[in-house]
Parts: structure tokens; C-alpha cells; sequence
């Protein structure tokens, strides 16, 4: 009894062993491509929240001191840069699309992408990979609230669920995906809400896709604007964006801005109106005058909203003027477009079907 005992046992660890190189051998490739910000954040003590140093651990790190993820999915780490996010550059998106890019070349097997980035501008980075990148594999930005030092940081548990969204077959095809607090959300729609809590980015109004809960990834809806591989915009030999420049509306504005931007060399302007994107006289007056410039020497503008929600729609004044509704994108996502269309054209009515298809 004991020999045989013995001989099951034997036979068993031969299993288990075969079994864990299997599974080594079928664990999808993740690429995790680092730049920093609070998510890679070191303060002075667990309770230091706000005078902590963004960009202070390498991606590398990161990933170690999560190990379930090494038990999911084979991990390849780079660090593309490492500082906070509101410190990012054209060039750095640049370079984050092409590495993105010649990733996917040389290893089509890749299932897809986590970004570890500063929450600052996280919702930009992602709607600017939204429009570039050309193909239908997962790319999920992630982020975190607390530093990596902080007494219940939140970054380690999202980092592990956007390794998890990443590698999901449910997640191809969607775009451009933003996963923090247990919760993903597409590039297009989702802004950061609050300036400290942990839940705050957020889809206000058309809501989140799905959620990363212990034992499964679910979706419950899909963008429908285009994006990734439906996307006109071809970066692949861009080393330069035309400026675009984001003017704010409030009480008796100072509307001499609006010519400084022109003479500053913006070929585009976006106008963050109150309400429906509307202008005050002082501006009007001024958008009617850079109007009446050459077409060679007149940027396009492009309403948007303070608000925070809902369309800015077209309306007949400012449709007589030129000047483009930005529909639901908020101002900083409405440059990004911007931006990108200017690279293909400068014909108000093809940029104007852009903001009704992206």
C-alpha cells in the first residue's frame, strides 16, 4: 500500500508539473509601459496624500510587489518615461503610440496593453490612443489616487485589475479602456470627477462598460463612436502637431486672448463656453474678426462646454460663423481631435464631420 501509495504521488507531481508549464506556456503577453505619476508616487510616510513625489518607482516595481499578476499573464515591462502627468509632452505621446505600435509588429501575439500614468491627464493620453492606435487589442490606462507608500494605496489592486482587462478577449475591440476602482470605463467618455477620491473617474451621464470584480471581467455596453482600428488618423510618420489652444469663457472675458492664440500661431482654437457652448458679445466680436482673416491665416474653432455634460449642438449664429460644436467632448478632448484633424485638413466642413463621428 505504501509503494503504491507512493507511485500516485509521483504520478501527480508529474502532472502538477506539467500542468504549471502549460499553463506558463498559455499565459497571454501583457506589456505594461510605465510613465509614471502618483501610481509609481513615494511620500515621506503611509499617510503622506498630497506632498508625495509622482514618477518616484520604476514600472518594474510595480509590477513585482503585485505577484498575482506573474500567476495570470506573462508580463513585459518598459518605462516609457516617469514623472507626473500634467508634466507629459506632445513627444511623449508620440513616442508611447510608436512604441505601442512596433510592439504589436513584432509580437502580434500580444493580447494587449496596460499604461500605468498620472491621473492629471490620464483622460487625455487615453482619448489621444483612442484615435491613433490601429489595432483591436485591449490598450487600458491605469492610475492611482494614493501613492505606492500610501497606507491602503489603491494602486496595486487596479494595476492587477488592468493586467486582467488587458488580457481579456472580451475586451478586443472596444477602444481604448480606463480601469480604476474595480470599474472600466472608455477613453472617449470618462473624465477624473473629484480631486482626491479614489472613484473619481467617471463616464457622468452615459455611464461606465463594466466592472473587474474577483471572477470576471464584465461589459455591459461598447462605445459606438470610431476609435483604434476605425480611426482616419495616421500618426506613424508625424514628429509635430499643429498648436492648438483652449481659451475658458467666463464674466466679461478677456476676449484679446483669442487674438493672441492666432498671433501665437494656433491653427485651432477650442472655446470652453458656458452652457451650450455659448460665447459672450466681447468673444464674439473677436471670433468674427479672426473669422474674417485669410483662410491661410485663420484657425479652426471648435465650441465646447464648461459644463462638465451633455452636447454642445450646432446652432445657426454660430454655424454662420464657422465655428464647430464639439458635441459631448469636453474641452481638453475636443483640442485632441482638433489636433489630429488638422493634420489631414483644414476645411471646417470635414473637421465638422469628424466631431460628429469621433
Amino acid at each position: 500500500m505504501r509503494v503504491l501509495t507512493l507511485t500516485w504521488l509521483a504520478v501527480i507531481c508529474v502532472v502538477a508539473a506539467s500542468g504549471a508549464q502549460q499553463n506558463t506556456r498559455t499565459r497571454p503577453t501583457v506589456w505594461v509601459l510605465s510613465t509614471g505619476g502618483t501610481i509609481a508616487g513615494q511620500g515621506s510616510s503611509t499617510t503622506d496624500l498630497s506632498n508625495y513625489k509622482s514618477g518616484s518607482i520604476l514600472g518594474e516595481q510595480l509590477v513585482r510587489a503585485v505577484p498575482q499578476i506573474a500567476e495570470i499573464a506573462d508580463v513585459k515591462v518598459e518605462q516609457v518615461v516617469n514623472i507626473a502627468s500634467h508634466d507629459l509632452t506632445l513627444d511623449n505621446w508620440l513616442a508611447l503610440a510608436g512604441r505601442i505600435r512596433r510592439i504589436i509588429a513584432g509580437d502580434p501575439a500580444v493580447a494587449g496593453f496596460v499604461i500605468t500614468h498620472g491621473t492629471n491627464t490620464l483622460e487625455e493620453t487615453a482619448y489621444f490612443l483612442n484615435l491613433t492606435i490601429k489595432s483591436d487589442k485591449p490598450v487600458v490606462l491605469v492610475g492611482s489616487m494614493r501613492p505606492a507608500t500610501a497606507l491602503s494605496a489603491d494602486g496595486p489592486l487596479n494595476l492587477l485589475n488592468a493586467v486582467k482587462t488587458a488580457m481579456s478577449p472580451d475586451a478586443r475591440g472596444k477602444g481604448t479602456l480606463i480601469v480604476m476602482n474595480d470599474e472600466i470605463n472608455g477613453a472617449r467618455d470618462t473624465t477624473k470627477t473629484n480631486t482626491l477620491r479614489v472613484e473619481t473617474f467617471k463616464s457622468p451621464e452615459l455611464g461606465l462598460l463594466g466592472y473587474v470584480d474577483e471572477d470576471r471581467i464584465s461589459f455591459y455596453r461598447a462605445p459606438t463612436k470610431r476609435h483604434t482600428l476605425n480611426s482616419e488618423f495616421d500618426i506613424a510618420a508625424l514628429t509635430q502637431f499643429p498648436k492648438v489652444s483652449i481659451l475658458y469663457s467666463y464674466v466679461e472675458p478677456d476676449a484679446a486672448l483669442i487674438q493672441a492664440a492666432v498671433k501665437n500661431g494656433a491653427k485651432g482654437i477650442v472655446l470652453a463656453g458656458s452652457g451650450n457652448g455659448a460665447l459672450s458679445s466681447f468673444e464674439e466680436a473677436v471670433v468674427k474678426e479672426v473669422m474674417a482673416l485669410p483662410a491661410s491665416t485663420r484657425p479652426v474653432i471648435v465650441r465646447s462646454s464648461r459644463v462638465g455634460n451633455g452636447r454642445v449642438t450646432p446652432t445657426a449664429e454660430y454655424d454662420a460663423m464657422g465655428i464647430i460644436p464639439s458635441d459631448t467632448l469636453n474641452p481638453q478632448k475636443a483640442r485632441i481631435l482638433l489636433m489630429l484633424a488638422l493634420t489631414k485638413t483644414s476645411d471646417p466642413k470635414e473637421i465638422r464631420r469628424m466631431f460628429s463621428e469621433y
